[in-house]
């Protein structure tokens, strides 16, 4: 009788989790009514749907920003807002990130986001911006920046992705751990945060409401399959020969304190690029562009200038 009284129990504690863990993906509808600022932030780019801010004089000159992974545009909130007053400011969500779309290729691959940059610049009449990227956005950055030369006035890379470390290698497809699979069915906003936490330096910086714009828009529908599908699809290869194919000026803007990308990978930008400058700030982790705007929107706006 204890026997099965215990299974019984262990049956309910099992259920009991699993309905505490389960997270459904979030209506698009409510997701929008929060986190759109106007309908038409929402228009059709190469074959899919992506949102986008077009911000500041049309004239000016052009500033596009590319966020990093599980990121989305309102990561650059900060900076958008100051570069709007004298710069045509461009911020969108990756495809199946934030409020854009999953791309009905599948294909999360860089190649296609060069496709996407460059429909993007056109279909805008954008024949030359500056590129801001950070972190899996710096690696598209940088890639755009060496492939299509003609197209960049200067770069901007906050602690961009793209050297090899443990887990990732060049020329080969990183095996997506089981626990990034399993956060399709289970993605609770306590286990979200913890997985944010690194990310800051200083720990005080995640609100409550900042993890809740993550983590609500890393349940729109199709973002958690999309994000699956971006690791599994990329490859790395060595960057260095890319780096030194860059002709627009470089700033490197990176955290002393980064816990994802460590802080020490500056030096091989410092050494692949011939225009480069560093801009590094003590104590602040990977996302400087939120943890520490202030501090580093000088140096962004002067260089750009």
């Amino acid at each position: 009788m204890k026997r099965a009284v215990g299974a019984v129990s262990g049956v309910l504690l099992v259920l009991l989790a699993g309905f505490w863990l389960w997270t459904p993906d979030q209506d698009l509808p409510s997701l929008e009514a929060r986190y759109l600022a106007a309908p038409s932030d929402l228009c059709e780019v190469d074959g899919m749907r992506l949102h986008l801010r077009d911000s500041g004089p049309k004239g000016a000159p052009a500033v596009i920003m590319i966020h990093g992974f599980g990121g989305s545009l309102h990561s650059w909130e900060p900076w958008a807002q100051a570069l709007s007053v004298d710069h045509r400011v461009i911020r969108f969500d990756l495809p199946g990130c934030g409020l854009s779309a999953p791309d009905p290729s599948g294909n999360y691959s860089d190649a296609r986001s060069m496709q996407l940059l460059l429909a993007l610049m056109d279909q805008r009449g954008i024949a030359r911006a500056s590129i801001v990227g950070h972190s899996i956005g710096g690696r598209i950055a940088w890639t755009f920046a060496a492939m299509h030369p003609e197209r960049v006035v200067k770069l901007v890379l906050v602690a961009p992705d793209g050297f090899a470390s443990p887990g990732f290698e060049y020329g080969r497809a990183p095996e997506v751990p089981v626990t990034a699979l399993l956060m399709r069915y289970a993605l609770p906003k306590p286990l979200l945060r913890m997985s944010l936490e690194p990310a800051y330096a200083n720990a005080s910086f995640l609100s409550d409401a900042l993890t809740t714009r993550y983590h609500d828009l890393m349940l729109a529908p199709g973002s958690r399959d999309a994000l699956i599908a971006r690791m599994r699809q990329t490859t790395l290869v060595d960057p260095v020969p890319l780096l030194q194919r860059i002709q627009a000026p470089t700033l490197l803007v990176w955290g002393e304190a980064d816990a994802m990308i460590p802080f020490a990978n500056s030096a091989n930008y410092l050494k692949a690029i011939a225009h480069v400058t560093l801009f590094s700030l003590p104590g602040v982790g990977h996302l400087p562009q939120e943890e520490a705007a202030q501090k580093s929107l000088p140096a962004v706006r002067n260089f750009l200038r």
